[in-house]
């Protein structure tokens, strides 16, 4: 057992690099522990810069100084984030308002279906049951009201911590831009000149989450605006903050879309019933789904994150179990960061295996 550990270290951790890089990550990993509360807003520029400077660096290809690419990519960031700000967030607050207001009238047709269903198939639903469900889904709903006037009540320091970030996060990202180079060669210089194994790295997730990023974007779009057109040609309540849903669920491969299906169903059967509209509603969002897993992905995606489908469901758990939504949201880049560190990692044997 001794000679087989002794073996195994002597194969991945005697290279120096190797033993630098396992210092780093678990500082790393130290730091998001202790202070990830405390650095979140400095952790949310670096990601929203590391993201704009792709932009940044094609302005720059363009004939453009970095000065006035900089500028140019923060100016349209800024105005992205204007636009957020005061032009979609008051639509889907008035959106969601509303559908609040309609709750009270889905819960009682809810409830009259429900209670239809014992004398429809009395062999295989009883009404001692329903009853149970109507009591239980009426809890859930008196329990999900009492936490939006506690979160209302309790949400003055979160405004005033939401505002200190707008304030903070835009400034930092544009002196992350800015000072980029100036940055880098601060930290260089804590770092040993031999790190090969940390470029390579980098370069590899540097290159497969631009291709993510990017192509999640274009997905985002495409498919957010095709269910929105939909919606609307359907006439469908709430179709702006459904459009929404349906295009952020694409963020969380295989388990989004079929999450996001159930408020599509709800919304659509409360406001027609079981009708035509209904079905074709739904078929058309099936559509939609299928066009966007065996079309559009492959097309988006055919050089970018080379994962396997069982490996990217492994990593949402993973990460989703350690991190709550920011671990889901991230699952894939977190699960690429892994995937570059198996690959690069340096070993003192031949292997006859690759995996």
């Amino acid at each position: 057992m001794f000679e087989f550990i002794n073996s195994w270290y002597r194969r991945y951790f005697t290279d120096p690099q190797a033993a630098l890089l396992v210092v780093l990550l678990g500082i790393s990993i130290v730091v998001l522990l202790t202070m990830g509360k405390m650095l979140a807003p400095l952790l949310a520029a670096l990601v929203i810069s590391y993201l704009l400077e792709g932009s940044v660096i094609k302005l720059q290809r363009k004939l453009f100084s970095r000065f006035w690419a900089v500028n140019l990519v923060y100016l349209l960031f800024i105005t992205f984030m204007f636009f957020i700000l005061f032009g979609l967030l008051p639509l889907l607050s008035k959106q969601l308002s509303q559908f609040f207001q309609e709750v009270p009238d889905m819960i009682s047709n809810g409830q009259a279906l429900l209670l239809q269903l014992p004398r429809e198939y009395p062999e295989f639903i009883s009404p001692d049951y329903i009853s149970q469900l109507i009591i239980t889904i009426r809890q859930g709903f008196s329990d999900l009201g009492g936490n939006v006037l506690s979160f209302s009540v309790a949400s003055i320091p979160a405004i005033i911590t939401v505002i200190v970030y707008l304030v903070l996060v835009p400034l930092m990202i544009f002196f992350f831009l800015k000072d980029k180079h100036l940055i880098i060669n601060w930290m260089g210089r804590f770092l040993p000149k031999e790190r090969q194994l940390i470029k390579e790295i980098w370069s590899e997730m540097d290159a497969q989450i631009g291709n993510y990023v990017r192509g999640k974007f274009n997905e985002i779009i495409i498919v957010g605006s095709a269910s929105y057109i939909t919606f609307v040609l359907f006439d469908l309540n709430y179709a702006p903050l459904l459009a929404l849903i349906v295009g952020l669920s694409v963020l969380i491969p295989y388990i989004g879309a079929a999450v996001v299906t159930l408020p599509i169903t709800l919304v659509a059967y409360f406001q027609w019933g079981v009708t035509p509209d209904f079905v074709w509603l739904l078929i058309t969002y099936g559509v939609i789904q299928f066009l966007d897993g065996n079309v559009l992905v492959p097309i988006l995606f055919s050089e970018a994150v080379n994962l396997h489908p069982v490996a990217i469901i492994v990593a949402i758990l993973v990460f989703g179990g350690l991190w709550g939504f920011l671990g889901v949201f991230f699952a894939i880049p977190l699960a690429t960061l892994v995937k570059a560190l198996i690959n690069v990692w340096p070993t003192h044997e031949n292997d006859d295996v690759v995996l």
